[in-house]
């Protein structure tokens, strides 16, 4: 489907401006993106985990949200989603609603891909109609910059400190977008940042409008915890995809289709050395680091071709 993207960035904003999230924070920008995918004629109910962008985005009595806004406990916002969603159903059938509503839940990558899994599962296996967004900015960013499971190899956070003995964190991210993949979902998509948003925004645009339990894993860097300038947010996001540590594809009932491929695939020290949880691995005698995460890198992406075939 094709969209007129200058027009619907003119549309009224749902995640307004004034909350607190850092300059050069990817939620926010999720956010508005996945919103901005919803049409004109249909209201959202939205619920947060408690994360950056929940903190962040209610102080009370100010909000910057524009529509229904539940704020969950850290592990449980897919579960509190799909209740209202529920509720909505048995409503709209008994005649008491009359507006359409889009449900959608967000949680970063610690309550997502950590202490909310079990909650993300049972409300994809129960097929609830609603999207989940993870917005994935790779650590407990909120309380103090820990490691998730989401943390890549080698990257260093609070409880992974470089040191003599242990470069950094120790295990490669899990594969959260596959996990999901395996519970039979209409959707699944990857995606961030790039160009002219088109990528996102079409693909939250399907995640909406397909019936069922549908999933988007949006990467939204952390400039305090990845150790950027705020500025380079969206050069951050392009080297994830053109390095294909961050490939972007979707999978529809189960058919993979990859939705960019880079012409000239860079290598990966052209994301790492930009980002100063990764500085540690250009000193003198470090090069196999680096050289294992390329290894890592080659492998994911030439399985994701192959799925992708």
């Amino acid at each position: 489907m094709a969209y007129n993207l200058k027009k619907e960035c003119c549309k009224p904003e749902r995640f307004v401006g004034g909350h607190r999230l850092c300059a050069g924070c990817g939620a926010g920008v999720a956010v508005r993106g996945v919103l901005r995918a919803v049409n004109d004629e249909d209201k959202t109910v939205c619920g947060v985990a408690t994360s950056c962008l929940e903190v962040s985005s209610v102080l009370y009595p100010f909000t910057a949200w524009n529509e229904g806004f539940i704020h969950s406990a850290f592990e449980n916002v897919a579960a509190s989603v799909a209740g209202v969603e529920a509720s909505y159903k048995a409503q709209k059938r008994k005649g008491k609603i009359k507006d359409n509503y889009k449900f959608v839940a967000f949680g970063g990558d610690g309550g997502t891909y950590d202490i909310g899994l079990q909650s993300l599962s049972g409300a994809l296996e129960r097929g609830h109609d609603m999207v989940y967004v993870c917005y994935d900015n790779e650590a407990y960013m909120n309380t103090g910059l820990q490691r998730s499971s989401s943390t890549p190899k080698f990257a260093e956070v609070t409880t992974a400190p470089v040191g003599t003995e242990v470069p950094g964190k120790m295990q490669h991210k899990k594969d959260l977008t596959e996990i999901v993949v395996g519970h039979g979902v209409p959707y699944v998509a990857q995606t961030t940042f790039i160009g002219n948003f088109s990528d996102l925004h079409e693909k939250a645009h399907k995640a909406h409008y397909t019936p069922g339990a549908n999933f988007l894993n949006i990467l939204a860097p952390c400039p305090r915890g990845w150790r950027y300038p705020p500025e380079d947010l969206m050069a951050i996001c392009k080297l994830a995809v053109e390095t294909c540590v961050w490939p972007l594809y979707e999978v529809v009932e189960g058919e993979w289709k990859l939705t960019y491929e880079p012409k000239n695939k860079l290598p990966i020290e052209d994301y790492l050395k930009v980002q100063g949880r990764f500085r540690h691995m250009f000193a003198k005698g470090a090069e196999w680091m680096v050289e294992e995460l390329q290894k890592h890198v080659d492998m994911k992406w030439e399985k994701l071709l192959k799925k992708c075939k």
